[in-house]
């Protein structure tokens, strides 16, 4: 079935999960669809089997805390998360035997952002202590350090050749992976017409659009070659400033936000139109959002974790 505006406002909820007391905090799936992982402020991660449609192990990370949860390259059985709790240092967990398989210490203040490459055991963070680190899952030691100032979020570019980091709320700056220390080869600014902190970036699949996510009630569209502004969408609810995950679909076509009052929105990357604002009957804002990279479904977090299917009958 190919993603159309149709298709997408008939997306209905599925399945809802009540595992979590406090909020979802980010939810990841594996690269096959086949499952899906979420970390929370209770400190659980929380497995789901996506073919089955259902809650399959709760595992638990009192001591450390867990937020920004990642599965990593090709693999449904290992993750990487950033602690928020003792301390800042990321970790690598195998979820089979829910044993840590390496620590990756090194930032001196919160990890505000967590990508993996999609090609290889490479890794990027940035913290609030105003650097983007690069990993690589097989040591311990920090491989690469940049510091692009401010508070930097970033993301690996689809092919994992380039990364960007958003700096100060107000610039992207591109990098080579192989030729990171050279510093940035490209780099745009773009302001928003209200105050707000920029709180994501993330590629579209084709690797042509970047998406810019703020606390302030807008997100943003570029061009990821030129920095030039292709849309910026508005008109969902972010009153208090909280941090809400926006995702593109897999096709690259659609940018969905959640909002506080638990719906979902949904616009064209084309056209730039609203084409679907669906009810989740989220009882409280929805934090984290990611469509599915195999299979005609998303999940949507607030302290619940819904999971979606379009409604065939609607089509």
């Amino acid at each position: 079935m190919k993603i159309t505006d149709s298709v997408l406002r008939s997306f209905r909820v599925a399945r809802t999960y009540r595992e979590n007391a406090e909020k979802v905090n980010c939810v990841d799936f594996s690269p096959d669809g086949e499952n899906a992982v979420s970390s929370s402020d209770d400190d659980c991660i929380v497995l789901y089997d996506m073919r089955e449609g259902k809650h399959t192990r709760t595992l638990f990370s009192k001591k450390y805390g867990v937020d920004l949860i990642r599965y990593t390259h090709g693999d449904t059985h290992t993750v990487i998360y950033s602690s928020n709790k003792q301390d800042d240092t990321i970790r690598y967990l195998s979820l089979m035997d829910n044993k840590f398989i390496r620590y990756f210490p090194g930032h001196t203040a919160r990890v505000i952002a967590l990508s993996m490459s999609p090609v290889d055991d490479t890794f990027i963070s940035g913290s609030l202590d105003k650097t983007i680190r690069i990993w690589d899952l097989r040591s311990q030691n920090c491989q690469g350090l940049t510091n692009p100032l401010g508070k930097p979020v970033c993301s690996f570019d689809p092919e994992g050749l380039i990364f960007a980091a958003g700096v100060e709320s107000q610039a992207i700056k591109l990098y080579d992976l192989r030729a990171f220390d050279k510093g940035p080869f490209a780099s745009f600014e773009t302001r928003f017409n209200r105050v707000c902190d920029w709180t994501g970036l993330k590629f579209s699949n084709n690797g042509k659009q970047i998406l810019v996510t703020t606390n302030g009630g807008m997100i943003r569209v570029l061009n990821a070659f030129s920095g030039a502004v292709l849309h910026t969408f508005s008109g969902y609810n972010n009153s208090k400033g909280i941090s809400l995950e926006a995702c593109f679909t897999p096709d690259s076509q659609f940018v969905m936000i959640g909002s506080e009052d638990g719906r979902v929105h949904v616009w064209s990357t084309e056209s730039g139109m609203k084409v679907a604002v669906l009810d989740g009957k989220h009882p409280g804002p929805i934090n984290t959002l990611q469509f599915n990279p195999r299979y005609m479904t998303f999940a949507s977090a607030c302290t619940n974790m819904t999971f979606w299917l379009p409604c065939v009958d609607e089509l």
